[in-house]
């Protein structure tokens, strides 16, 4: 008993009655000793007790100990190698401490080990091969550690373990063959771990496995087909690894399986209609793969189906009317593939659907007038798709709906009472159809609704003042309408307002005071309305604002210096504005400016600012366009980031893309300051804001969107021309190109006149751009290239001469190619 005392003498005063001069510590909290007259200490329970500390070595002294508890506390230090001298021992519990070092290899002398945890600490090195010694082991509990290196051959030793557990680790190499001598095992977990090589055969010799749980890790090839072999398996999860090839057919003899996850590998190949064999499946996620074909229509054998995922893979044909008979489908997501056909009439009669989301497919026709009346939906997506008609009323029938996303669609009509009055609504998301009608001011009465987005659609008349009533409103997005008259004061009462996009519409007037209250705001756009008046100094208190877009209005006076106060700023718009006055010093205070600064198309005077060099991390500065004078400062050479090449692939540098669009480069003259920059093989110039129209209302940009915008600003160097046209003239950039060259034989016209045209080989260098940008602008993203052969086109350009250019509408040649 004076080693038991010795031991423990650190944690006393943390036991209320543990008192040292006690003969026997058997009345102390959590000591369990044996009856007799000579009893010992059999059980020590020091569970949840706030100790810390080292575990001292001398508890090795307690040969007849077979219970030990010390989790939840907070001990720290390794754990003492002398507890491998308890040989009696049957249950270690170490969990939930700070233990740190190795796993002691003297634990493999505990030959009646039945329970070993350690979880839940800090314990590093490698699991010794010695623990396959613990024949007596039946659960082995290791996860949430710093455990590397292989899993030990020796683990195929342990013939009564049933659960492993030893994910959140850091655990290398691959699966020893040797796992199929666990006959015994029905856990096995080895989750985010860094678990490589392929799955190994064996697996399926392990009839008694219910668990196996090996996503997130590093394993490569093909789904064994042994595993269909398992006949006990109720949990599979292979996902998020890199597993090529087909789903096995065999897979469809897992009869007791209810969890098969898939998902975020690299399989391909169809969906086997054996998977249809499984009658007590619940949850099925196929999703991020590349399978391919038709989605089994047998899949509706699995009546008790609750979970279906098979989004972003490359599934074709239509949705199954079979699916409609699964009863207890409650999740369903279909997105990010190339489905086609209607959505399925009878899913409106899907009692216990919630979440239904099939964005990004091709799919047609309208949405079943029925959908919602008989199920609590709560998230419903059917974005960027062909659908048609009047949005249902009934979506929101049993007031569930959460998330409402018809984006990027063909619906038209307005928006159904059903939905403005839909009380638990946090996101609507409208843009991108024909949707008509005023801007609807009983969404203003819906206290969760944080996005309320309708874009481009053919919305009219004023913002209403009810606006202020959407207090945690985060996102209002109603840009490309015919929203007239002022921007209301009450808009200043969204403070909690973090994006605002009314750009494209036809508001008017000077932005009120009170809008410089949302102090959230990181994203405004006001572009291309017809806002007048001075931009008032007090938007520097918009402290928050990352993006300012301002362009396209009849803003005038001087550019406020306050603006200099916005510290989070990645991109400046003011282009086509009447701003005056000279450049503030103060913009070079805007350190995190990177995307652009635009302030081309205005009344600006004056010297450019030297200040400026010290935006080191911006790509694009446009300034053309102004009344400046003076030289390029030479702090500018200090600009790393806005590149003196157009492009980092090409050999095109600042001096000659001045000479190649004919300006005088020297002090004194009308300035133009066009920079550009690419990173790899993209040009940043595309994130400059001009979106392709397949893009204008998805959150998905891609490489083919920049392409576009860099396209835009191609014709915006060779025409001299804003990106906005009068509506009678094409209403934008890309179509006015496009209708001078059908309408005009005498090509040069097309190019800005203060050009130098007299230069033939200006002309021919500038017709060979021309070409690039309407490649680049093409409507269809499948017919643009991309940015590496834009790169590689306009290398070559430099050295070839242009003959003639294919019309952007006709294989036709242009009607002439000459000045």
């Amino acid at each position: 008993m004076r080693g038991f005392l010795r031991l423990l003498c650190c944690w006393i005063i943390w036991l209320k009655n543990w008192n040292p001069s006690d003969q026997t510590p058997c009345g102390w909290i959590g000591v369990k000793c044996t009856s007799g007259e000579a009893p010992v200490v059999w059980s020590l329970d020091l569970k949840s007790k706030n100790l810390s500390g080292s575990v001292n070595r001398v508890i090795g002294n307690l040969i007849h100990l077979t219970y030990l508890d010390l989790s939840d506390n907070e001990f720290t230090g390794n754990i003492p190698k002398e507890i491998g001298n308890c040989s009696g021992l049957e249950s270690l519990s170490l969990n939930n401490n700070m233990f740190e070092g190795e796993i002691p290899p003297e634990l493999g002398k505990l030959s009646s080990l039945r329970s070993l945890n350690i979880f839940n600490n800090r314990i590093s090195g490698s699991i010794p091969e010695e623990l396959g010694n613990l024949s007596s082991l039946v659960e082995l509990m290791a996860y949430t550690n710093q455990l590397t290196g292989p899993l030990p051959r020796s683990i195929g030793n342990l013939k009564n373990l049933k659960r492993l557990r030893a994910g959140q680790n850091a655990i290398s190499g691959s699966i020893p063959s040797e796992i199929k001598g666990c006959q015994s095992l029905n856990m096995l977990g080895l989750a985010q771990n860094e678990i490589g090589g392929e799955l190994p055969k064996e697996l399926g010799m392990l009839h008694n496995l219910t668990d196996m749980i090996l996503w997130s890790n590093q394993f490569s090839g093909t789904i064994p087909e042994e595993l269909g072999n398992c006949s006990s398996l109720e949990v599979l999860a292979l996902y998020a690894n890199h597993l090529v090839g087909p789903i096995p057919k065999a897979l469809g003899n897992l009869s007791s399986l209810k969890k098969l996850y898939l998902y975020r590998n690299g399989l391909n190949g169809t969906i086997p209609k054996e998977i249809s064999n499984l009658s007590l499946v619940e949850e099925i996620d196929f999703s991020e793969n590349s399978l391919t074909g038709d989605i089994p229509s047998e899949l509706s054998k699995i009546k008790g189906l609750r979970l279906l995922f098979l989004f972003k893979n490359l599934l074709t044909g239509v949705i199954p009317d079979e699916l409609s008979t699964l009863s207890n489908l409650t999740w369903l997501d279909l997105s990010i593939n190339d489905l086609r056909g209607p959505i399925p009439f009878g899913f409106q009669y899907l009692t216990k659907m919630l979440q239904l989301q099939l964005f990004d497919n091709s799919l047609t026709g309208s949405i079943p007038s029925g959908l919602g009346l008989f199920s609590w939906l709560w998230v419903v997506d059917f974005s960027i798709n062909n659908l048609t008609g009047t949005i249902p009323s009934h979506l929101c029938h049993h007031s569930n709906l959460s998330i409402l996303n018809l984006e990027s669609n063909k619906f038209y009509g307005n928006i159904p009472s059903g939905i403005l009055n839909c009380r638990p609504l946090v996101q609507l998301r409208l843009g991108g159809n024909m949707l008509t009608g005023a801007f609807p001011s009983e969404l203003c009465s819906l206290k969760n609704l944080s996005a309320i987005e309708l874009g481009q659609n053919n919305f009219s008349g004023p913002i209403p003042k009810d606006i202020e009533r959407c207090q945690k409103l985060q996102r209002l997005h109603i840009a490309n309408n015919f929203f007239t008259s002022s921007l209301p004061k009450e808009i200043g009462s969204l403070t909690q307002l973090v994006t605002l996009n009314v750009s494209s519409n036809q508001l008017t007037g000077q932005l009120p005071l009170e809008f410089f209250n949302c102090k959230m705001l990181q994203r405004l756009d006001l572009s291309y309305n017809v806002f007048i008046g001075p931009l008032p100094n007090e938007i520097g208190s918009l402290s928050q604002l990352e993006l300012l877009i301002l362009s396209g209005n009849k803003f005038s006076g001087n550019i406020p210096a306050g603006l200099g106060n916005m510290s989070h700023m990645t991109e400046l718009q003011l282009r086509g504005n009447s701003f005056s006055g000279e450049i503030p010093k103060e913009l070079g205070s805007l350190l995190s400016l990177q995307i652009a600064m635009d302030l081309s198309y205005n009344n600006l005077t004056g010297r450019i600012p030297p200040e400026l060099g010290r935006l080191s991390l911006l790509e694009i500065l446009l300034l053309n366009n102004n009344h400046l004078t003076g030289q390029i400062p030479t702090e500018f050479d200090n600009l790393s980031s806005l590149s003196a090449e157009i492009l980092t692939l090409g050999q095109i540098r600042h001096r000659n893309i001045v000479k190649l669009y004919g300006y005088s480069y020297h002090q004194g003259s009308n300035l133009l300051l066009y920079e550009y920059m690419a990173k790899g093989s993209l040009a940043v110039a595309g994130s400059y804001g001009y979106i392709a129209p397949e893009y204008a209302y998805s959150m998905k940009v891609t490489e083919k969107c920049d392409i576009y915008s860099f396209g835009v600003v191609l014709l915006e160097l060779l025409t001299g021309k804003t990106p906005v046209q009068p509506i009678d003239q094409g209403g934008d950039l890309v179509t006015w190109v496009k209708n001078f060259i059908r309408d005009h034989s005498y090509m040069s016209r097309i190019f800005d006149s203060r050009l130098n045209l007299q230069d033939r080989s200006i002309v021919e260098h500038m017709m060979s751009v021309l070409k690039i940008a309407l490649m680049c602008t093409s409507m269809s993203p499948f017919d643009r290239p991309s940015m590496r052969e834009v790169v590689s086109m306009l290398i070559e350009s430099n050295e070839q001469e242009v003959n003639f250019i294919p019309s952007p509408d006709s294989d036709l040649p242009l009607k002439d190619n000459t000045v």
